[in-house]
């Protein structure tokens, strides 16, 4: 009788230990950075301004600013379409990741490319990162009127039909606010400068913020 309370005892003992490791695991595991990835092109590379100015930069710092333990891993490449976003998904995405901002399709319409082009990459990398069980935030772009009626309407509606097909956040206009507003903007007229940034950051945070709640969500 002595020796089966032992082994009762023992067992109690033990449970409790590995119930507090797994606790402790748990609570580190909340306590670790969200780690999003910003992929696009140069809008979001940070062309033309400083260290520190990007806006995956002035995003983490903003959510930071609201107590939120965010980590935003810049993968802008300047020039990329979204068809060379595409092709690097895997690795971009390799690792501990949590979320994804994808924001491509300003060198697609300054090239002239296909709408049916961009529609599938655009859907491949939304696809792709929910296929992983990752949420995301896609960032819309609209094409200037000198494209045309024709490609205006077969190239805006991608954004925010792919983000509705997929399940995925959306901002329709990454440039809004800032968009042929010299003021804002650089010498080229296409890149923002620092201030253009901020502006971009207070309009979007909102939708970032709730892409930190649904990575968090996730994490459990």
């Amino acid at each position: 009788m002595h020796i089966r309370w032992s082994l009762a005892v023992l067992l109690a003992v033990c449970l409790s230990i590995v119930s507090l490791a797994s606790a402790e695991a748990q609570d580190k595991q909340q306590d670790k950075p969200l780690k999003i990835i910003a992929l696009g092109d140069s809008l979001t590379a940070g062309y033309g301004v400083g260290p520190g100015e990007a806006l995956p930069d002035r995003l983490e710092a903003a959510l930071k600013a609201r107590g939120l333990a965010v980590r935003i891993v810049n993968a802008g490449v300047s020039g990329e379409t979204a068809q060379d976003g595409l092709a690097r998904l895997d690795w971009s995405l390799d690792g501990d990741v949590d979320a994804a901002i994808v924001c491509f399709g300003g060198n697609d319409f300054l090239r002239g490319l296909p709408p049916a082009t961009t529609r599938a990459a655009i859907d491949g990398l939304v696809g792709g990162i929910r296929a992983r069980g990752l949420p995301v935030l896609l960032v819309g772009m609209r094409a200037p009127a000198n494209m045309g009626a024709d490609y205006i309407a077969a190239f805006d509606p991608i954004f925010p039909e792919t983000a509705a097909r997929h399940g995925a956040l959306f901002y329709p206009f990454l440039l809004d606010g800032v968009a042929l507003d010299a003021s804002l903007n650089q010498r080229d007229g296409l890149h923002p400068n620092p201030r253009g940034v901020d502006i971009i950051v207070g309009r979007i945070l909102p939708m970032v913020e709730a892409l930190v709640a649904a990575a968090r969500s996730r994490r459990g």
